[in-house]
């Protein structure tokens, strides 16, 4: 990998403050003093059948990159694979009717984007927003003595894998849906609110993407799992089985960055390693701000402001991500 990455190093200009150093979320080049733009693209399979409700979903999931940088969405063009035959045209209108619904809510302009033929269906947004460059918001960039906060609830992977069994309620239903379709909004508000760092949790799941806010930040995250906001029956349903390939990638590639503590049960491992689609925003910030942040992120619509740990120094030969009871 080293060899594919080094020629891109090299040719990194001063202005671009954010690039795939440390994993983050989007890009972010600097053109003046006092404005920076940030890119991001994104696209996934679908995770429900219905159209719109996919691209409602796809959207979304776009959009959160933008908003783990602590910056606004002004802009997006859809990024559509189709098969070439098989599939109606009102179905590609309904995908992209659902993505522009989302981003009407963003109050980001959609301004065109690019389909090309694919044997599956793949849809997601090229995503341009703002930023002051003064007031980035990075995964790598907690501080001792942090809380963390995270804006919705784990299990996305768990409950998808489960609905394709007709394992899912409608109740369940609903509320998958509801968290994968809703934005991240607060993310742009996030900076004033005393934020030190930020990312959102997708698909790493909250073990990968935790663990980069950890190395990232030279840090130990402490993480109470009985903290965790978490969507219905996804503990028991990871128990079962219903996860997916991507649950044992995380939990391989996390390694022994991880710690587990002894009461943490092989079902909830799983969820923590559960690759999430559109997930939360994980938020490290100062302890005399929680209470005012975890207020504002509801007030924005934010479906949680879950606080469920702590940010301490970390010690060589320590666990970088601490999962307990």
């Amino acid at each position: 990998m080293s060899e594919i990455l080094d020629p891109l190093r090299a040719a990194t200009p001063a202005d671009l403050l954010v690039g795939f150093e440390t994993s983050d979320d989007a890009a972010v080049y600097r053109l003046r003093d006092d404005l920076a733009v940030v890119s991001t693209a994104d696209f996934i399979t679908p995770v429900v059948d219905d159209p719109r409700t996919f691209g409602r979903i796809a959207a979304a999931n776009s959009l959160s990159d933008i908003y783990a940088m602590g910056a606004k969405p002004v802009m997006a063009l859809n990024l559509l694979g189709y098969p070439p035959v098989g599939l109606p045209n009102d179905v590609l209108g309904e995908i992209l009717l659902g993505a522009a619904e989302v981003c009407t809510e963003a109050d980001c302009a959609v301004g065109g984007g690019h389909s090309v033929r694919d044997d599956e269906v793949k849809f997601g947004l090229s995503v341009t927003g703002t930023v002051h460059p003064d007031r980035i918001l990075r995964n790598c960039t907690a501080q001792p003595g942090d809380r963390l906060i995270l804006t919705k609830p784990l299990g996305t992977g768990a409950l998808v894998a489960a609905m394709k069994k007709n394992r899912v309620d409608a109740d369940g239903y609903e509320a998958l849906v509801t968290c994968m379709s809703t934005l991240n909004l607060c993310g742009a508000d996030l900076f004033e609110l005393g934020a030190t760092s930020v990312t959102d949790v997708t698909g790493f799941g909250l073990t990968g993407h935790a663990l980069e806010m950890a190395t990232g930040s030279d840090c130990r995250l402490m993480i109470e799992t009985s903290a965790l906001p978490l969507l219905p029956h996804a503990v028991k349903l990871c128990g079962e089985g219903f996860t997916c390939g991507g649950t044992q990638a995380n939990a391989s590639f996390t390694g022994k960055g991880v710690g587990y503590g002894e009461r943490v049960g092989e079902d909830m491992m799983g969820l923590l390693n559960d690759p999430q689609t559109s997930g939360g925003l994980l938020v490290a910030v100062p302890a005399d701000r929680v209470v005012e942040l975890k207020t504002a992120i509801l007030a924005s619509g934010t479906l949680a402001a879950a606080e469920i740990g702590s940010v301490r120094s970390h010690t060589a030969g320590e666990p970088w991500l601490e999962f307990s009871k």
